[in-house]
């Protein structure tokens, strides 16, 4: 496989690391993708990790635009790592996990009323430490707003009893930041990461999340559910991306209501990628609950790349098999009444039934 042939409609900056998208927001009449990036070396960890940023108006043309965040400040010396957007009052509101030296893990925030020279605030950090219920992986803050209450959820994990936490912060402003307990757990787990959480339009809240369990690969799962009292009850939940090449999800809720689903390829099971230079977004997808089913489906601005067939889909009478050079097939066994491929220089992300599945593979 050529992995030097770059992907045309999955975006990728022109050089450097890329590796979770961030801040996904409508703003100023784009849509704005910013991602944790180190803009001078194409492996992971040899330069802190900065924000970098681009904008499209339509999923398929994307501009990158100059670097938004820096790690310049002695609180996040260690690198603006995952976060998230929110805008009020015209502005445009980043949040970021503010890593310092030592790496200690806090939050931060930056403002800008142009959407692209962007301002730390004077008080950083605005979270400064995690709580007894978190531990030192403390980080990835999920901003959104509710009936004029701003919500803040935040990804960690606690060695001492093995349970990876979502915890809530509340504030009236975006800056002063209250702590409201524990919102969801999971069990035997080393942490969670990259969380987003907004109301949806039929009433339930939807959270998603990339889990971790101890001696287990991590996976995403999306729920919807019911917030109350600052607890979120499952109703319905998938591990919608069952693909070997995705992680770090995140979703944010645009301008027009559709709540989006964007990931970062090919994650960090292949750590052999990392010396390749190929990271690059995932399609939009556009999450919606329907019978009880979740669905995961491209955004209808890039549904026309959508095709019934490709080389390296294989279609089977009880499934199919993704083929892949030199490694492991992808193998789906299940009854499929429509499959959709979209297929983009090495890779291929393989819609079932619907969305009701998808698989994302480097071929």
């Amino acid at each position: 496989m050529d992995y030097t042939l770059r992907p045309v409609y999955h975006y990728r900056p022109s050089k450097g690391w890329i590796n979770d998208p961030n801040g996904l927001v409508h703003f100023n009449d784009c849509y704005h993708i910013f991602y944790q990036h180190a803009p001078d070396f194409e492996t992971p960890y040899k330069q802190p990790v900065h924000w970098g940023h681009a904008v499209t108006k339509d999923f398929l043309h994307w501009k990158e635009l100059p670097i938004a965040l820096f790690p310049d400040r002695e609180y996040d010396a260690g690198g603006c790592w995952s976060g998230t957007a929110a805008v009020k009052d015209g502005n445009l509101f980043l949040f970021y996990a503010s890593i310092d030296r030592a790496g200690k893990q806090t939050v931060s925030a930056a403002v800008s009323r142009d959407g692209l020279h962007f301002e730390k605030y004077s008080g950083n950090p605005v979270i400064s430490d995690h709580p007894p219920k978190g531990g030192p992986d403390f980080r990835d803050p999920a901003v959104c707003c509710a009936d004029g209450q701003y919500y803040c959820v935040m990804a960690t994990g606690n060695p001492e009893d093995k349970m990876a936490r979502l915890l809530l912060y509340k504030s009236h402003d975006l800056l002063d930041w209250e702590y409201a307990g524990v919102m969801c757990e999971w069990e035997n787990c080393m942490y969670a990461e990259c969380p987003s959480f907004m109301p949806t339009e039929n009433g339930l809240w939807l959270l998603t999340a990339s889990v971790c369990p101890i001696g287990q690969k991590p996976y995403f799962t999306v729920m919807y559910g019911e917030f109350s009292c600052g607890g979120f009850t499952v109703k319905y939940s998938s591990e919608i991306d069952k693909g070997p090449d995705q992680y770090a999800g995140q979703v944010f809720r645009d301008h027009t209501g559709r709540n989006i689903l964007i990931s970062w390829i090919p994650g960090w099971q292949y750590s052999g990628y990392a010396k390749k230079d190929i990271g690059c977004m995932s399609l939009p997808r556009e999450l919606t609950l329907k019978n009880g089913k979740i669905r995961a489906y491209p955004v209808r601005e890039v549904a026309g790349l959508l095709k019934d067939s490709d080389p390296c889909l294989k279609k089977a009478a009880d499934g199919f098999i993704i083929e892949r050079c030199g490694r492991d097939p992808v193998i789906y066994n299940g009854k499929i009444s429509d499959i959709k491929i979209m297929r983009d220089s090495y890779i291929a992300e393989v819609y079932v039934n619907g969305g009701e599945e998808v698989y994302t593979a480097l071929l």
